[in-house]
């Protein structure tokens, strides 16, 4: 009886002592009236209401936006990095492109890009390409009638993209233009894929007077580098010029399938990319989606550094300076595609914002924020050469 008494007694001075900790701890916790800070004081940014009769243009609409929240507050910060990014002369640019953006009428946007002198290199796939490819010859996509089934459509002739198609006949089309280009190649060259597309942006520019992804990179002298050039129609269109050159010099099939008479070497494109990336001051990046295009535009950085060390060779450290990335792609879904910038501080892609680095990051439809980025910066850099 006395050893249960005295175990009840320890359990009542514990919960007593408990008891108090948790007052003192509460105490702690509440908050006081005059610890209470001032955000004007504190000199923290004040927000201000979006007044749509004060606005004249894009230009004075992102600004607005940039005092919100939220997304709208995301793209306004968009257009200062992208402004920042334009005005430093010693920025390269590298823009990154990925989703059917040429199909979904876009691709006028990065034209504008190329001719006011915006970037420097592009990354893309070969699916973007192609489409604009096809629309730069004058063929035409159209609305998908969500009434015509799956099947329908491909007995029809019809492959559709979300809510777009583009016709077989058009892809049968761009093929033959591509297979008259190839045929004029040097066999015995090496090509990669920013040497075919120049040959095919200088086809466009002697036969086609329409804007067009290829024909005015070809005309500013902007390389574009496909890194997955197999992925695509003009991969496909590749490989069956070279089984259908075998098969016409008598090999079977199966040994056609295998058939390499025009030699294609990726690394090319990588060593290309790597000289412009070491000649540049700086880098910024705009992106549109992620995938492939934006990876392989942004290992870059690390690959040129594990050469260093590995090789032991003295080159320049390169990083990103500069970064905006429109997708809609949220970063816990752990795809390179919804990776932030942040994340890539640790691989040695970007310089961190502590050491300088200025990035902005849109989660949206880039067919909805691309366009109005756009016309925003573009309006407010004319705006600042007037002055």
């Amino acid at each position: 009886m006395q050893a249960q008494a005295k175990a009840c007694g320890y359990k009542l001075l514990s919960r007593e002592l408990e008891t108090k900790a948790d007052k003192k701890q509460v105490s702690k916790m509440r908050r006081k009236h005059e610890d209470f800070h001032d955000g004007a004081k504190d000199g923290l940014t004040p927000l201000e209401p979006l007044e749509l009769n004060k606005i004249e243009d894009f230009d004075q609409l992102l600004k607005a936006m940039g005092q919100t929240a939220f997304g709208g507050r995301s793209l306004g910060e968009a257009a200062d990095v992208l402004e920042a990014m334009l005005l430093d002369p010693d920025c390269t640019v590298v823009g990154t492109f990925s989703g059917a953006m040429s199909v979904a009428k876009m691709g006028l946007l990065i034209c504008d890009m190329i001719d006011r002198g915006w970037l420097q290199a592009i990354v893309t796939t070969g699916a973007l390409v192609a489409h604009g490819f096809i629309e730069t010859l004058g063929r035409v996509h159209y609305k998908y009638p969500e009434n015509v089934p799956d099947r329908v459509l491909f007995q029809q002739g019809y492959n559709r993209i979300y809510d777009t198609l583009e016709m077989e006949a058009n892809l049968d089309y761009a093929e033959d233009v591509f297979r008259s280009v190839l045929e004029k190649l040097d066999q015995d060259q090496v090509w990669s894929s920013a040497g075919l597309c120049r040959e095919l942006g200088k086809y466009l520019s002697e036969h086609s007077g329409a804007p067009g992804i290829l024909r005015n990179a070809y005309l500013k002298g902007v390389p574009v580098f496909i890194p997955a050039f197999t992925d695509s129609e003009l991969g496909l269109d590749l490989a069956g010029y070279m089984v259908r050159g075998a098969l016409a010099a008598g090999q079977e099939f199966r040994a056609a399938l295998g058939a390499l008479s025009l030699q294609f070497n990726p690394f090319l494109d990588l060593g290309a990319y790597a000289q412009q990336a070491l000649t540049a001051k700086k880098l910024g990046i705009f992106t549109i989606g992620g995938g492939v295009p934006r990876n392989w535009a942004q290992q870059v950085a690390p690959y040129l550094e594990l050469l260093s060390t590995r090789l032991q060779i003295e080159l320049p450290e390169v990083r990103f300076h500069y970064g905006v990335r429109i997708c809609p792609e949220p970063a816990h879904w752990g795809g390179l595609s919804g990776c932030t910038f942040k994340e890539g501080v640790s691989w040695g892609k970007f310089v961190s914002p502590e050491e300088g680095g200025r990035f902005a990051e849109v989660l949206c439809d880039a067919t909805i924020a691309w366009p109005l980025l756009l016309k925003g910066v573009s309006q407010r850099l004319e705006k600042g050469q007037t002055k």
